[in-house]
């Protein structure tokens, strides 16, 4: 039951990174993906909160792996600064790139240190 239960998990999680995505890039300026980084702050700070409570195996699993995995968008991240090089916009490149590692580590630790 558990592989299913991911799948579906995983499903949900895109899902929900697609409209939280659709509703935040309209409000903010297009000049770096705000929606890219706030979907990976809140998953990473999820997650953090997930492990700091101590779920289980199972819980760990489909939450962790499955919604969070489908939620948060490092892939996205990535290709989004890529194309930021190719434009040449390099300091925006850098600043994406350095915030979205360093916000999302802090999120999973304050959401860790919240949880326990």
């Amino acid at each position: 039951m558990t592989p299913l239960s991911l799948a579906l998990a995983g499903g949900l999680g895109a899902g929900t990174r697609y409209v939280v995505d659709l509703w935040v890039r309209p409000r903010v300026s297009s000049r770096l993906p705000w929606s890219t980084l706030l979907i990976n702050v809140t998953g990473s700070f999820a997650l953090g909160l997930l492990v700091g409570a101590g779920a289980g195996a199972t819980s760990h699993a489909v939450l962790g792996t499955g919604f969070l995995g489908g939620y948060t968008t490092f892939s996205t991240a990535s290709v989004e600064t890529a194309h930021l090089v190719l434009d040449r916009r390099y300091a925006a490149a850098a600043v994406n790139a350095l915030v979205m590692l360093t916000v999302s580590v802090a999120a999973a630790a304050c959401g860790y240190a919240v949880a326990r």
